[in-house]
């Protein structure tokens, strides 16, 4: 089954793409947006174009907590697939520290790092289920 993994952000959004079978999920792109019903008909077309079956949102604590919680719900209704949060905390630093790593240059990193993030999240996510 393909998973699609969602570090969602105020103006963009980071997509990673998984096979539960292989338990490995890999950065597929960042989406930017302004109105969130835009949003949502990109990821619509992302999900039918790569035929996920789930979607695993990234979930952080804090104020931000709840405006994410109305999104997963809102994209839920639309693609009508299940839908799951998924502990975000510390993702993003995990992402930028792994691109370092990987030797890829700052404004390319800069550029990657929501779909780095949905990656971590969603193998988080996977290796949770064994």
């Amino acid at each position: 089954m393909k998973i699609l993994g969602i570090d969602y952000g105020k103006a963009k959004v980071g997509l990673a793409l998984a096979d539960d079978n292989v338990k490995l999920a890999y950065p597929l792109s960042v989406l930017r947006f302004k109105e969130r019903s835009d949003l949502e008909e990109k990821i619509k077309a992302v999900v039918e174009k790569e035929e996920v079956e789930k979607v695993v949102i990234g979930l952080p604590e804090g104020v931000f907590r709840r405006e994410i919680e109305d999104f997963g719900a809102s994209l839920k209704r639309k693609l009508n697939i299940p839908t799951v949060f998924w502990d975000e905390t510390l993702t993003t630093k995990e992402a930028q520290i792994l691109s370092i790593e990987a030797g890829i240059k700052r404004k390319k990193r800069k550029s990657l790092e929501d779909a780095y993030a949905a990656s971590i999240i969603l193998e988080s996510y996977l290796e949770s289920k064994g």
